[in-house]
């Protein structure tokens, strides 16, 4: 339930299209829905800019049907992270409805219009075409928070003349999102050549001394160059949300 759902509620009830007994009916699931294996949160929506985000990882298809089956008797758009191949497959016979993006890991479905709310162009870089599932959940999480994501990838450091060929996209951006494994540099070098906010992404890419994404954790926490804040390993949907907060 979002702001825009909620005036309409209340709309209706003061120019009596519904009385009282039916207006308590739609409320009474504020502040959560307890469906036995999570408590949805019915109204983040009204406190931020894109409602309950289920994060799949380590949810059974059983546990992600019952929930799925709750939210769509609740208004909104629903967008779920981090959801296996496989385990979509399942869901998708149940809620054909959806839609998957198997590239970025993410089952959604849109029912009403988003509103554009972005001041600019989110610039989403990615190093190399390893980091794409990240940067793909990043770009579906801002186009669900009505933001214009465009994405650029496989420029890392390994080659710098591939980024600077796109000084334009770089100064054009509002803000920058940059991903990164291995040693995790391109954000520092990306925050060197712009005067906008860059939000560092550390991937889990990388042979064994990346440690998962670690060292690139690291690298991007001990930046040289300003202006850079950092996520969590492979957290393109935390990336998206800063950067459409910034963005807003």
């Amino acid at each position: 339930m979002d702001e825009k759902y909620l005036r309409q509620l209340l709309d209706r009830y003061q120019q009596g299209g519904l009385d009282t007994d039916q207006v308590l009916d739609v409320l009474k699931d504020l502040p959560y829905r307890d469906v036995g294996v999570a408590h949805l949160d019915t109204h983040r929506s009204l406190r931020d800019k894109i409602g309950e985000v289920v994060f799949a990882e380590g949810k059974t298809v059983e546990q992600l049907s019952t929930i799925i089956q709750h939210m769509l008797e609740l208004p909104g758009n629903i967008l779920i992270t981090r959801l296996s191949a496989i385990k979509a497959d399942s869901l998708l016979k149940h809620f054909p409805q959806f839609e998957y993006d198997k590239e970025g890991e993410c089952l959604m479905i849109k029912r009403h219009q988003i509103e554009p709310s972005g001041r600019g162009t989110v610039l989403i870089i990615t190093a190399g075409t390893s980091d794409l599932r990240v940067a793909r959940e990043a770009a579906i999480t801002l186009e669900f928070m009505g933001q214009t994501p465009e994405l650029l990838v496989d420029v890392g450091v390994a080659g710098l003349h591939r980024l600077l060929a796109y000084r334009g996209k770089l100064d054009a951006a509002s803000v920058i999102i940059v991903i990164a494994g291995m040693e995790g540099a391109l954000p520092s070098v990306v925050a060197g050549l712009v005067d906008k906010p860059v939000i560092a992404v550390p991937t889990s890419v990388g042979y064994g001394a990346a440690f998962g994404g670690i060292s690139a954790l690291l690298g991007m926490l001990n930046s040289c160059a300003g202006g850079i804040g950092v996520v969590n390993i492979d957290n393109g949907y935390g990336a998206a949300y800063l950067a459409g907060l910034i963005n807003w």
